[in-house]
């Protein structure tokens, strides 16, 4: 790599002596840098192991030692040369505290496996897992081996739940032979005269006439009983092994601890199968994983009332682990079910789910780091290239390395890779927090191993962020989903980047990233707008996925019930306990609709909207009306407007006559005591 120490130095404020065989020869000084408590970053991701060991040997206390790639990220291209303010942008984010931990959940697993399909695949699949798992057989068919090792069970499936450690299987055995009595010494299929039983010992009731011949034969074992009755069965199991055509779970990423490989014929698995069966054989204890997000019901805009509003989380979860809790008024998250996607919290406009792993604080101090320090490196047009830890981190490296052998070009100079746990974690909140740091692009790196509906969240969400910096004027493409799937694919696409200019803030943002979705958003839409080439009234947004917006109310139809104030989760919709009014703050809309939902006169739509003005931030009215008063006591009770619609509805009832229609014009109280008074008098007429 044509590394240039005197440059990266100056670049991050210190001096940097450049060892080219840190590794080897020169191992020494590597011992000598982790001697004390300060982190060491090695700029090598391919000699983790041997540093590990180096550390192990170096006397005295050892300092935590922090990997980072600059080879295949930024050595290793044509533009090396001109890497030089990335590289120092890589390596000072390196140097950045490690994230707080998070909480975990934690697994359980004994090794009890339930393998599910024809019998000869499922006891092929168990012969390989046995001598470390205990294995179930549930057969869908098909003959078997002579002798039996593992419990065997048919029988017609009821329902498959749970994860790794929690599975719950249930059936209902519907057949007269009992698979688990079953010698299989073949007398009944030999004695069966409609041939009405097959080597999967399970008799065909289409075909059996009643002969009964089997139940002779089978006395000894007692495994054949027509008048068993067949009654439900539930079992737990710690992994699943699923060798239908159709798997159990349909959604995108099934619960851990389930595999779903379909079977196929002798010797026709492949290197899926060799995979599943080693993954399954390590599935034995106890394991832990990250408590992904965090969720605040006070801030969801999911329901209201009994009615639902915001269901993007839901809708977007390719695991199924998020599910809607009407009269607790919130979403469950299942953190066992949980991938860790982040999608979740990408789509959700009020913030009420957080990507904790690392949190937002802590990912936009790590995206403002890289971004001040290429700039002060003298770097320009940066790209930040969004890409997951696994296939994402796998194709960028193999990009550098097809640019060390001259078979590409290798990722530009301007463009950062930057790895996430998964691409669908971030949103609106950090890319345009990105381009107010500086950012000219951000860009989506997908492999394929998403979800669709992630892609189209992704989508709906780049719409909105575009729209708003083309609202401010900023012209240029700066979000960008990027598909590949091979190395061709990904060099060709970064180099068509090169030929596109975005326009940014004349300044950078200094802000830190706050927790709060909406709170990053308001700091990265002020910086924006402050610095924008133009400064419109308002900005139309798209309607899919817009997190800011007003509403309209049609006054002819509204009556002022304030249904719509009860139901709005972020204050947005507010009332007037002094006088009949219903007043609006946009800027705590959230466009979740449930005031459109809940208002029974169909009088509000939402209209997707980013304003500018300084109104956004302030109460509006947007209905009014007269205050009605008891015709009784004078009380101010209710609206001119609803009163009169009552009224209406009411006046033909053969209920609402004469007195009973006139005690809708008085308050409560008033109501009770003329409702008494008249009945006194009744009593004394009676009298």
């Amino acid at each position: 790599m044509p590394l240039k120490a005197a440059s990266l130095g100056a670049a991050l404020g210190e001096t940097l002596p450049l060892h080219s065989s840190l590794c080897r020869r020169e191992a020494a000084s590597f011992q000598q840098a982790v001697k004390g408590s300060e982190p060491v970053v090695v700029a090598c991701t391919q000699e983790k192991r041997l540093f590990a060991e180096i550390g192990t040997q170096t006397e005295g206390a050892v300092a935590p030692v922090r990997f980072v790639n600059i080879r295949e990220t930024g050595g290793w291209s044509r533009d090396a040369a001109q890497a030089m303010p990335k590289i120092a942008a890589l390596l000072a984010a390196a140097k950045l505290p490690e994230p707080e931990p998070v909480p975990t959940v934690g697994y359980a697993s004994q090794g009890r496996l339930l393998v599910i399909g024809p019998l000869q695949q499922a006891e092929r699949a168990a012969a390989l897992v046995q001598d470390t798992l205990d294995v179930t057989l549930f057969t869908t068919g098909g003959p078997g081996a002579q002798d039996r090792r593992q419990l065997v069970l048919g029988g017609r499936i009821d329902g498959l739940t749970g994860w790794l450690g929690a599975f719950r299987f249930d059936w209902t055995p519907v057949n007269p032979i009992d698979l688990d009595l079953c010698t299989r010494c073949n007398a009944c299929v030999a004695a069966c005269p409609e041939q009405a039983i097959g080597l999967d010992y399970q008799i065909d009731l289409a075909r059996c006439t009643g002969h009964r011949q089997c139940v002779k034969v089978c006395e000894a074992a007692g495994a054949i009983d027509f008048d068993r009755q067949a009654q439900a069965q539930s079992d737990t199991f710690d992994l699943v092994l699923d060798l239908r055509a159709q798997p159990a779970f349909a959604q995108h990423a099934p619960p851990q601890g389930y595999f779903h490989l379909p079977a196929a014929g002798e010797g026709a698995w492949g290197e899926a199968a060799l995979l599943t069966v080693l993954k399954l054989r390590e599935m034995v204890g106890e394991f832990e994983k990250p408590r992904f997000f965090q969720y605040k019901q006070k801030l969801c805009a999911h329901t209201r009332n009994g009615q639902v509003g915001c269901d993007a989380c839901i809708a977007i979860c390719s695991a199924a682990a998020i599910s809607s809790e009407p009269s607790r008024q919130q979403v469950k998250v299942n953190p066992n079910l949980c991938v860790g996607c982040g999608a979740c919290t990408t789509v959700c406009p009020t913030g009420a789910l957080t990507y904790a792993y690392p949190r937002a604080p802590e990912q936009g101090l790590h995206l403002r780091t890289l971004l001040s320090t290429y700039a002060q490196a003298g770097g320009r047009d940066a790209v930040l290239l969004l890409h997951s830890q696994e296939a994402g981190r796998v194709l960028v490296e193999d990009l550098g390395r097809a640019a060390r052998l001259g078979q590409a070009q290798g990722i530009p100079a301007n463009v950062i890779p930057v790895g996430l746990w998964h691409t669908a974690s971030t949103g609106l909140d950090l890319w345009l927090s990105a381009v107010a740091f500086g950012a000219s692009q951000v860009v989506v790196l997908v492999t394929g191993e998403e979800a669709p509906q992630y892609l189209d969240g992704l989508k709906e969400q780049m719409a909105v962020a575009q729209a708003i910096l083309h609202g401010l004027g900023y012209a240029g493409t700066h979000f960008e989903l990027l598909q590949a799937t091979s190395t061709p694919t990904l060099d060709a696409a970064l180099q068509s980047l090169r030929n596109t200019r975005q326009q940014v803030p004349r300044e950078a943002a200094k802000f830190a990233v706050a927790a709060e979705k909406r709170a990053t958003l308001e700091l990265a839409l002020d910086h924006l707008a402050a610095h924008a080439p133009q400064r419109p009234e308002a900005i139309e947004l798209p309607a899919a996925g817009s997190p800011f917006g007003s509403v309209a109310v049609d006054k002819d139809r509204c009556t002022l019930c304030m249904s719509c104030v009860g139901a709005c989760p972020a204050s947005a919709l507010q009332d007037n306990p002094q006088s009949p009014q219903l007043k609006f703050i946009e800027m705590n809309c959230v466009q979740c609709g449930l005031c459109a939902t809940t208002c029974p006169e169909d009088a509000i739509t939402l209209q997707p909207r980013l304003l500018l003005t300084p109104q956004r931030r302030e109460a509006r009215v947007l209905n009014e009306t007269q205050p009605f008063a008891c015709v009784r006591c004078g009380k101010p009770f209710g609206t001119l407007k609803a009163i009169e619609a009552m009224l209406g509805k009411l006046s033909g009832h053969a209920m609402f006559q004469g007195a009973a229609l006139e005690r809708l014009k008085m308050c409560g109280d008033c109501r009770v005591i003329d409702l008494y008074s008249a009945t006194d008098e009744a009593k004394i007429t009676d009298a």
